[in-house]
Formats: C-alpha cells, structure tokens, sequence
C-alpha cells in the first residue's frame, strides 16, 4: 500500500504542472460589415484617425484586470491577438465609419481637407467588481478648431470570463466611437 503513494503523488504533481492553455482575443468591430468602394472627393467630409496611444500597462500581450482599487493583474495566457492600440484604432475606423455614413473614415493621410482625431486610451480593463472600465479622452482638429473631450465608461459585464469581459470592452469602444461621431457631426 504505502508503494502506491509515491505514485499518487506524482500523478497529482503532474497535475498540476500542466500548462495552462494560452488565448488570443480581437476585438469584435461595430455591429455590421461595410465596404465602401467609392472613390474620395473633395465634397465628401473625412475623418483621419491618426492615433490611439494606450499607456504602458495596457501596451503589452496580456489582458488587464483591476482586481482591487489599487492592484492591476495582466493576465499571462488570456492575449491580445495583435498590440491592443492597433486594435482599437482599427475598431475605431470601422465604428466610426458606420456611426458616419456618407463620410470617408481612415487611418491613413487622406491627401485632403479632413478631420484629424488623435484618442489617448488611459483605461481598458476588467475590474473586481464585474465591470469594465474605458477610460481617456480625444482631441478633434476642425479647421484649426481644437476639441478635447474626456470619457469614462463602467459597463457591467453580463458573464464571467474573458471572453465576456472583451465583448463588453468591445461594446463600449463602439459607444465611445458613436459619442466622438456624435461631436463630429455637431461641428461639421
């Protein structure tokens, strides 16, 4: 009997010594697919999506998580696909594109007369509490006009689990990019 206790205890080590499974997460864009051959003219207003900074702690592989009001956990098997801040100006170009119809969205120079936004991505993270939390502000160039508006959004997460927690950042990147169209439109 005590020959089989060593063996039981290896199996257990064993065990436990598995390597987690590693994740890779994308963000979902806006709610349908559109695709716009239309050509560029100068009738038509644009947008130029120049940037989408995150801070350091965002900027690696790992999803974040606030697990106390002072305490970040990045997580080491639950990825970002591709860097977060490509991600969200990507997500941002599409969700702008469908919350502005009749306007040319990109996040490249357009070689015309455009809007020029520049977003500063200070939260985007799950949190102890069951939210997420986005955080930041942006800055719009209009005809030599500057606006600056901050936002932060606390969504629910309706689920446990990462996969739930990037649907819902997701969600409230898509309403943080109708708010910023909602500006634009008000100025244009």
């Amino acid at each position: 009997m005590m020959k089989w206790i060593p063996v039981a205890l290896a199996l257990m080590l064993s065990a436990c010594s598995s390597t987690p499974e590693t994740t890779y997460y994308q963000l979902p864009a806006g709610g349908k697919a559109t695709s716009t051959t239309r050509p560029a003219d100068a009738t038509r207003p644009a947008v130029f999506v120049q940037h989408v900074s995150v801070p350091d702690y965002l900027a690696g592989n790992g999803l974040v998580y606030q697990s106390s009001d002072v305490k970040y956990v990045i997580a080491a098997n639950n990825l970002w696909a591709s860097p977060l801040d490509q991600q969200l100006q990507q997500t941002l170009v599409v969700n702008l594109g469908e919350a502005l119809p009749g306007w040319l969205v990109s996040s490249s120079q357009l070689g015309q007369q455009q809007d020029t936004l520049n977003v500063n991505v200070t939260g985007f993270q799950g949190r102890y509490d069951g939210h997420a939390v986005i955080s930041g502000d942006w800055v719009l160039e209009h005809q030599g006009q500057i606006i600056k508006r901050s936002f932060a959004l606390t969504l629910p997460q309706t689920e446990d689990g990462y996969d739930a927690l990037v649907r819902t950042l997701a969600k409230g990147w898509q309403q943080e990019a109708g708010e910023i169209a909602n500006a634009i439109r008000g100025i244009n």
